[in-house]
């Protein structure tokens, strides 16, 4: 769940963090501004940082970012963090960098919503085909017995109405539970975007 929060916010973050520090804003109150709310876990994680770092019971920024990067469960938002102490540590140019790594994030997560729509494109014809086709199949195996009935049955020895009734209702069932796992399966291919 955490890796999934920290995916769908990371990018929005730096975005903030692009803007914030461009403007002339530092570092630390970047990550006050975000720590406020807003974004989901990082934002907790950025308030814990800071109000760590308000109450002295850290040893600074720097640990507090490299403790956060064991912490961290999704790529992308340890990067960022990675960003982050290095520029703390190494006072390297954090605001190039963090617009290369937003640039990234945003064709990894275009290139996975063009995966997902290819996934799914298949689905709907899917679920359409069987949640039609099988009915009809199915409604038509329980007419047999009435087509068969007669001089036609004495031809062919059909089995009980009650069990065609129950490889019916069976068959409903099964395409039922087929169509739920169809949808369950695109379910899960979800991007989480």
């Amino acid at each position: 769940m955490r890796k999934l929060d920290e995916q769908r916010e990371i990018l929005y973050v730096i975005r903030t963090l692009d803007v914030l520090m461009s403007s002339g804003v530092g570092l630390e109150a970047a990550i006050h501004t975000i720590g406020s709310g807003g974004y989901g876990i990082i934002s907790e994680d950025f308030s814990g940082i800071m109000s760590r770092l308000r109450k002295g019971s850290s040893r600074g920024l720097g640990s507090e970012l490299k403790s956060m990067m064991n912490k961290a469960d999704s790529e992308g938002y340890r990067r960022l963090l990675n960003t982050m102490y290095t520029n703390v540590t190494q006072n390297t140019d954090i605001i190039e960098t963090i617009r290369k790594q937003g640039t990234r994030m945003e064709n990894e997560r275009s290139e996975s919503v063009n995966k997902y729509i290819e996934a799914l494109g298949s689905v709907p014809e899917t679920l359409l085909s069987i949640g039609m086709i099988g009915p009809i199949i199915l409604a038509i195996a329980g007419l047999i017995p009435q087509l068969m009935s007669g001089d036609l049955g004495a031809f062919m020895k059909l089995p009980p109405a009650s069990t065609i009734n129950f490889v019916v209702n069976a068959g409903l069932v099964l395409t039922l539970f087929g169509m739920f796992m169809i949808g369950l399966k695109a379910h899960t291919k979800d991007p989480g975007l």
